[in-house]
């Protein structure tokens, strides 16, 4: 099943679930995140919530997309309450292109992304219960980061680079109790500063600090093993750039379960009412084949099982001439 939230005509925001090509309208629902924490008190699966609600009216989601009344797939009352956070270095692949980015040149020791993606490949893969080697990991900003599918991605003015990153995120909240349940997962739009990244590794917290896109729809239930998907920028109306990526365990240096563990493995990430959205990774970037992104480019991002593609176009901020200034109180 898949599930997002959406504008209706009539104004009002309402949840829709489908099977297939069908969409339709949860009734007496406006919130997934309502729903959610309805399921945690049910002690049930969303599934069976949702067929206890029930379905409304059907739905036209590509016509809801063409008219740009897609929301975020879920969202939280409160957007600083929902924690936007990744991990990177974690499919086989993606070291190639963070080595090239961070290869020490004065000599011929390893790069320090290097040895974290074969920290991931010796002991990312544990047993079931146990711990495997932590992956790099990173903070992208709170709910107020989170841009709805069709809306634009802001680049900063003091950026250096706009590229996509696409990736696969797992959807959680937080019970009463400090648990994370995982909703699903999403097609998301990571989108990060590359050349600030080139520049010095050291430099990744800053390079992604940025606006993301997630969306439009949530995978309910376990994550495809061997996910096919396509990465495009688009420019004018024609395609720029266009590359597969890939993703899920078959692709990938750690298990789900491990990078779960090394996210919620910390207090501060098990408060209860919390919304998180946790992404996987990626070894698909254009900022590796040379492209440079410009204001008015559309990031498309899609793969099987996913449902609609994700797609927001690019706005590239005027650079700021003065200092921040700060008030003494």
């Amino acid at each position: 099943m898949l599930v997002s939230q959406i504008v209706l005509p009539n104004g009002k925001k309402a949840v829709v679930a489908r099977n297939g090509t069908e969409a339709f309208v949860v009734q007496n629902s406006t919130s997934l995140f309502e729903l959610v924490n309805e399921a945690i008190a049910s002690d049930c699966s969303l599934v069976d919530c949702i067929s206890r609600h029930g379905m409304g009216e059907p739905i036209d989601l590509d016509l809801a997309s063409a008219e740009n009344r897609i929301s975020l797939p879920i969202d939280h009352p409160d957007p600083t309450h929902m924690h936007i956070t990744g991990t990177g270095l974690t499919h086989l692949g993606s070291a190639t292109t963070r080595d090239a980015m961070h290869t020490k040149v004065a000599d011929a020791e390893m790069s320090d992304s290097m040895k974290m993606f074969q920290m991931g490949l010796k002991d990312g893969r544990p047993a079931a219960g146990q711990i495997g080697a932590q992956p790099e990991w990173f903070y992208k900003g709170n709910g107020t980061m989170a841009q709805a599918p069709g809306r634009p991605l802001v680049s900063p003015g003091f950026a250096k680079d706009a590229g996509e990153e696409s990736e696969i995120a797992g959807i959680y909240v937080i019970g009463n109790d400090g648990t994370p349940f995982r909703v699903g997962f999403a097609l998301a739009n990571e989108f990060s500063d590359h050349v600030t990244e080139k520049e010095n590794y050291l430099f990744l917290a800053h390079s992604k600090l940025r606006p993301c896109s997630f969306g439009p729809e949530i995978l309910l239930g376990e994550l495809p093993a061997d996910i096919n998907g396509t990465s495009r920028i688009l420019r004018d109306g024609q395609v720029l750039w266009e590359k597969p990526f890939l993703s899920g365990e078959m692709n990938m240096s750690h298990t789900l379960a491990n990078l779960e563990h090394h996210h919620f493995k910390y207090d501060v990430f098990r408060q209860p009412g919390d919304v998180h959205v946790h992404m996987f990774g990626t070894a698909t970037l254009s900022f590796a084949d040379g492209i440079e992104t410009r204001g008015g480019d559309v990031f498309e991002i899609e793969a099987k099982d996913f449902g609609l593609p994700l797609r927001n176009p690019l706005i590239q901020s005027a650079p700021k001439v003065a200092a921040t200034q700060i008030k003494v109180l």
